[in-house]
């Protein structure tokens, strides 16, 4: 799927495809870093990861998920970002109390 994925969206970065572009070029100025990606969660981070799992609406039958949440909040801190799940009710019901800007959730 990954590689499927990774033809369809040339532009886009596909984590793991072999030919996919890495998710921050570089410049003429030189390689810039993504902050989200280069520095670790601080407190501010698990307490948003916290407050997801305890006030996400999820689906019945569904227990809170730490890894969701932490998908969600990396989306978050992103900005711009898509999300391709096969739950998308769990990364919504997470996005709901994180109150992204511009974050997207496309089922798979």
């Amino acid at each position: 799927m990954i590689h499927s994925l990774a033809g369809v969206l040339k532009d886009c970065t596909v984590p793991q495809a072999r030919a996919s572009e890495p998710p921050v070029r570089g410049t003429d100025a030189g390689r810039l870093e993504c902050i989200a990606c280069v520095t670790g969660p601080d407190v501010t981070d698990w307490r948003r990861i916290g407050a997801a799992l305890g006030e996400a609406e999820l689906p019945p039958k569904k227990k809170p998920d730490a890894v969701d949440a932490w998908v969600a909040l990396s989306a978050v801190k992103h900005g711009s970002a898509v999300i391709f799940t096969s739950d998308p009710e769990d990364i919504e019901a997470y996005l709901a109390v994180l109150n992204p800007v511009d974050v997207h959730v496309q089922p798979v």
